[in-house]
C-alpha cells in the first residue's frame, strides 16, 4: 500500500544518517539468514521505521499498518538485531555523540542506578513474573544504570520480586565491563551493603543518597533525579507503559530502542512529540 504521509515516529533524513551500523550489519549478514540468496526485498530504513512505530505507539506486532513490511519480517529483523547486539551498539554510539556535543568526555566516569516495577500483559509467562512487595506490583522490574546526563549505560529486566540489591550488582558488573572509566555510582537506600561491597571490588564507589526525612511531599533528590527523569522519558513510548514482551531480553531491546529514538532526536534537535503535543 503506498504511503500517504510519514508517521511522526519515522526517521528523518538527519536521523537516518546514524544508520550505517544497520547497513554494515546487512552486508555482513548476507547469505547467513535474512535475505539469503536474493537481493534485499525491504529497505532497512523502512524496517527501522516500523520497529520505532511499534515502540512509540505500543501496538502488537501483528497490528502493524500494511504500508510497512509484513509484521513477521519486521519482527524477524528486530529479533536478529537484539540477538546480535545491534541496539546496544547504536545506543553506545549515539550516547558518545551526545556526550561530546555536551562538552563531556565520550566515556562516562559516573552513573546512577535505580529500578522500576511495571505490570505485564497476559502473554508474559507467569514463571517470568513476580511481586514487588514494597510497591505492591505484580509483574517485572526494569533495572537501569544511566550516566550523569540520564543516558542509558545498562539495563536488566527481571521478575518484579528480584531485589534492588541483586539488580544493582548485575548493573555494576555490566557497567564495569562496558564503561570501564566509571568510578562513581549513586543510588537510593534500596542498594545497601552488598551493592556497595560489589562496587568496591570493581573499583566503583557507590554512594547511597537518602531522602531528607524531615521533608514532606515531592522533593527533587540530588543525583537520583537524573535516573528518575530517564524513567519519565521512557514512558513517552507506549510500548513501555506495560511489559508486553514474552521474553525479558526483548523488553530490554525495546528500552534500548526508546533511548535510540530519544538520543537521535536530541542530536538532530528534533522534538519528541507526545500526547500532550498532539
Amino acid at each position: 500500500m503506498p504511503r500517504q504521509r510519514p508517521y511522526p515516529s519515522d526517521l528523518s533524513d538527519a536521523r537516518w544518517e546514524f544508520g550505517p551500523t544497520l547497513t554494515v550489519w546487512r552486508a555482513e549478514r548476507r547469505g547467513k539468514g535474512l535475505d539469503i540468496g536474493r537481493p534485499p526485498e525491504h529497505d532497512l530504513r523502512r524496517i527501522m521505521d516500523a520497529i520505532l512505530y511499534v515502540d512509540r505507539t505500543g501496538i502488537p506486532w501483528r497490528y502493524l499498518p500494511h504500508d510497512f513490511a509484513p509484521w513477521e519480517t519486521v519482527y524477524g529483523y528486530f529479533a536478529a538485531w537484539q540477538k546480535e547486539g545491534i541496539f546496544d551498539q547504536l545506543n553506545g554510539l549515539l550516547r558518545r555523540l551526545v556526550r561530546a556535543a555536551e562538552g563531556r568526555d565520550a566515556e562516562p566516569t559516573a552513573c546512577v542506578l535505580d529500578a522500576q516495577s511495571i505490570k505485564t500483559s497476559a502473554n508474559v509467562p507467569a514463571a517470568g513474573q513476580g511481586t514487588d512487595a514494597g510497591k505492591k506490583i505484580a509483574g517485572r522490574k526494569r533495572h537501569l544504570g544511566v550516566d550523569a546526563l540520564g543516558l542509558l549505560l545498562a539495563v536488566w529486566v527481571t521478575a518484579a520480586s528480584v531485589s534492588d540489591n541483586a539488580g544493582g550488582i548485575h548493573l555494576l558488573s555490566q557497567i564495569a565491563a562496558t564503561s570501564p572509566h566509571v568510578a562513581k555510582a549513586w543510588a537510593d537506600t534500596g542498594y545497601r551493603t552488598k551493592v556497595i561491597d560489589h562496587g568496591a571490588r570493581l573499583g566503583i564507589d557507590v554512594e547511597v543518597v537518602q531522602r531528607d526525612p524531615g521533608v514532606k511531599g515531592f522533593k527533587v533528590i540530588p543525583r537520583r533525579w537524573v535516573v528518575e527523569r530517564t524513567f519519565g522519558w521512557l514512558m513517552h513510548h507506549r510500548r513501555l507503559a506495560r511489559d508486553y514482551e514474552t521474553h525479558p531480553h526483548r523488553f530490554e531491546a525495546i528500552i534500548h530502542l526508546a533511548m535510540i529514538d530519544l538520543i537521535s532526536r536530541r542530536l538532530t534537535r528534533e522534538s519528541t512529540l507526545n500526547w500532550r503535543d498532539t
